[in-house]
């Protein structure tokens, strides 16, 4: 496994995030509404609007992982330390959407926070 399939395996990461977001919302909202250009602004709940906010955080978090795994790839300083740093991000990423989702919020944070400490180390690996 290589820093760039652990970018593609999270990125379908955040797609089935996305996905199992927009089934709880067509449970919650009707298909019309969905539908429309939503000038209505409709509240969802639950598991559906826990599951929107890791979609949100999981989209920032995106925004912040890609950027360095390519920089070291374009650097060509990719070695053992990136790798374990992808692959720590990753897993906290993947522990992230479920313990989120099902609402235990000690958990959610020390994977946030896991996550994005593995994402700075990528940074500073790129300096």
């Amino acid at each position: 496994m290589t820093e760039t399939t652990i970018l593609a395996a999270y990125g379908l990461l955040v797609l089935l995030t996305l996905l199992l977001q927009v089934i709880g919302g067509m449970q919650q909202l009707s298909l019309g509404y969905l539908l429309s250009s939503r000038d209505e602004t409709r509240t969802i709940t639950g598991m559906t609007a826990r599951l929107e906010r890791a979609l949100n955080n999981s989209l920032v978090a995106m925004a912040l992982f890609a950027p360095a795994i390519l920089i070291l790839v374009v650097l060509d300083r990719t070695g053992s330390a990136s790798l374990l740093a992808a692959q720590v991000f990753l897993i906290a990423r993947i522990v992230y959407l479920p313990v989120y989702a099902f609402g235990i919020p000690a958990i959610r944070t020390l994977a946030c926070l896991t996550g994005f400490a593995a994402t700075a180390f990528l940074y500073l690996l790129a300096l």
